[in-house]
Parts: structure tokens; sequence; C-alpha cells
């Protein structure tokens, strides 16, 4: 038998904790921040918000801790197929919606000609793997990311497959079986920060393993957390919290420093923000600034990444000073994030909608409860 959090009072099913949907939303738009600026200041010492990077192991732990507490004590009775569909609805919509809209950044990119050097087919190869899934780098312009048309969909990928694993196998383990998986994620961790000088990889050809390594600890610390009922009860209300998040994102970038710095932050400090998250949100109202950025946390994550290359574009084209730069960069995350808000309202609440709708008349009763 696996071993589940039995605290009724802290840990009620379906509940949703609303100062981790905040904390989300702000390690989103971190994300956002972060990929302006690599193009502004390509060396990450100038880069004022350097270890934004981290924001995806921030999402891979609260992924953990939510995927066990949304279906730990339910998993049995939906089944293994009904958990992937309700994966693949929560998920996939905005990988295809953003998959067209990277296409038609990269084709009709006003200030690069770049899908030109590639054929129709090679194009349509791009647009393939990236609604599907399948690392395909082939843009050496653009680092051999391994989806280019939209990038980020790269931690989607090893998502996914920590999903696969969590319903066959993770979900029927022990709490010693957990620990023991966390110590040698922890180890493999520590080791390819050392190995690469920083946990910022995962997203290219060349550093592809990366990923799986960073995702096989946060997602397991998450899952260990919530099994564990490692709840810190605080009274810290959201802005201590996410200013606790956001001091990650601004610690200087150093070469000599960041293998040990990257693996300690994610091994210890992230568990525990989740942790106190967890403990401080819980039975907190959701304010109206919590759920707006949990709400567009994910659409921003997704949407932003064909807009940072048409920026890229422009940034080769006309070299534009700094002090323009500074300009363009907060007046374009708004314009995003009023962006990811209308793609969620607009195309995918509705689509995801849709799909659950449809999946429901193939279920007993019983299981559209269940699945709901």
């Amino acid at each position: 038998m696996y071993a589940t959090t039995q605290n009724p009072s802290l840990l009620k099913t379906k509940q949703h904790y609303a100062f981790l949907d905040g904390l989300r939303g702000i390690a989103a738009i971190a994300v956002v921040i972060f990929h302006f600026m690599e193009i502004a200041t390509p060396d990450y010492k100038d880069n004022f918000i350097a270890h934004s990077y981290l924001a995806v192991d921030f999402f891979f732990c609260l992924s953990g801790f939510v995927i066990a507490y949304a279906y730990d004590n339910k998993i049995r009775q939906i089944g293994t197929a009904s958990f992937l569909k309700l994966r693949l609805i929560r998920l996939h919509p905005l990988v295809i919606i953003c998959s067209v809209i990277g296409l038609l950044a990269f084709i009709f990119d006003p200030f690069s000609n770049l899908h030109a050097k590639f054929t129709t087919t090679q194009v349509l190869l791009l647009f393939l793997s990236s609604c599907f899934l399948i690392p395909y780098p082939l843009v050496p312009e653009r680092y051999f990311n391994l989806f280019h048309l939209n990038p980020p969909t790269w931690s989607l990928f090893w998502e996914y497959i920590a999903n696969v694993f969590y319903v066959l196998v993770l979900f029927k383990q022990s709490n010693k079986i957990l620990r023991c998986l966390v110590l040698l994620a922890a180890f493999l961790l520590g080791y390819e920060s050392y190995r690469s000088g920083y946990l910022g990889v995962g997203w290219g050809g060349d550093n592809f393993i990366g990923g799986g390594i960073r995702i096989f600890y946060s997602f397991l610390a998450g899952m260990l957390v919530y099994r564990t009922n490692w709840i810190i009860r605080t009274k810290l209300r959201f802005i201590p919290l996410a200013a606790l998040l956001a001091l990650v994102f601004f610690i200087p970038f150093s070469e000599s420093l960041n293998w040990v710095i990257d693996p300690l932050l994610v091994i210890f400090y992230f568990p525990f923000l989740i942790a106190l998250g967890a403990g401080t949100g819980v039975n907190s109202t959701p304010s109206a600034i919590c759920k707006f950025l949990g709400n567009i946390s994910y659409p921003l994550y997704m949407v932003h990444y064909p807009f940072i290359w048409i920026f890229m574009s422009y940034v080769e084209r006309y070299k534009p000073a700094l002090g323009h730069m500074a300009i363009i960069i907060p007046v374009a995350v708004m314009l995003l994030i009023g962006l990811a808000y209308l793609i969620m309202v607009t195309l995918d609440i509705p689509f995801r909608q849709y799909l659950k709708d449809k999946m429901k008349k193939h279920l007993s009763p019983k299981e559209a409860s269940q699945s709901a």
C-alpha cells in the first residue's frame, strides 16, 4: 500500500491552495522577464533576474505536490486512462494553441526571414513536433531548442513523462521508497549542477538529460511534501510569501558558485516554500490577485516565447540601446499577460470544458463524479 496524508483539517479533497496559485503566477512572470533579459543582456552576470530559470524547478516541485494532493486518494477509482485523459485535457490545448502562434510568429516575423532557410517539410515537422511534444532540435540560429516554435514546452515534455510515471509507478510507492528516490535524485541533481555549472539545462539538444534530472528530484520532492504532511502553518500573507520566492530569482549569477547555489535552492528551499505556502493558504479565500496570477500562470508561460523570438530578431536587426529596451520589455510583459488572459478565456477554458464534457459522456455517474 502507498502512504497518504490523513489530516482532513489540512488536506481536504479538491480545495485549492490559494497562495500556491499566486506563487505560480509570480514564477511565470519572472520567467517571461528573464527570457526578455536574456536577449537584452546575454551575459547572465548583467541580468538582474538571472536565477529565474529555477522557476521551472519550482513548477516541477509544485506539480508533484498538487498531483499527489489531487489524485493519491482517488487514482484507483478513476483509473490510469482517465487520469491521463484529465492531464491531457488540462495541459494539451495550450500546447496546440501556442504551437500555432509559434508557427505564425516564425513565418511572419517582421524582423527576420529565418524560416526561409528551412524547407516546407522541415517547418511542418517543427510544427508537428511542437504539437506532439517530440523533440526536434533543428534551428542552430536559435540554440538548437528542443521545440523551436515554443521552447518552454521542453518542460511540458518532462511533465508528461512524470505524470505517466506517477500513475504507473509512483502513486503506489510507500513514503520510505519515495525518500530513497528523493535522495538518489538529489545526488543526481548535484552532479548535474557540478557538470553543467548551473541548473539552467534541459531545453536543448546538448543538455537534454538535465531536464529529466531536474524533474526527477523536484516532482518527487513535491510529492513527499504532501505525503509526509509537511505543512508549515503560519500567519504570513501572500506578499511576504511572494517576496520569499522572488528573492531566489534576484540572486546574482556567479560562474564559480552557481553549481552549489542552484541545487541548494532546489533541494531545500523550494520544498520549504511549498510547505509554507500550503500551510498559509489552504483555508484562505483566494484574493483577486492570487486567483488572477494562478489562472494566467500556465497560459503566460506557454504563450510568451514566440514573441521573445520576435524581440530577438528586432534586437539583432536594429541593435537598440539598453534604455530603449528598458521601455519595451515592461510594456511587452504587460501585453503578454493580457494576451495570456485573453487566450485563456476565449480558447483554453472553453476547449477544456468541451473536452471534459465529451469525456464525461463516456463515464458512469460514479466515474464522472470521481474525475470532476
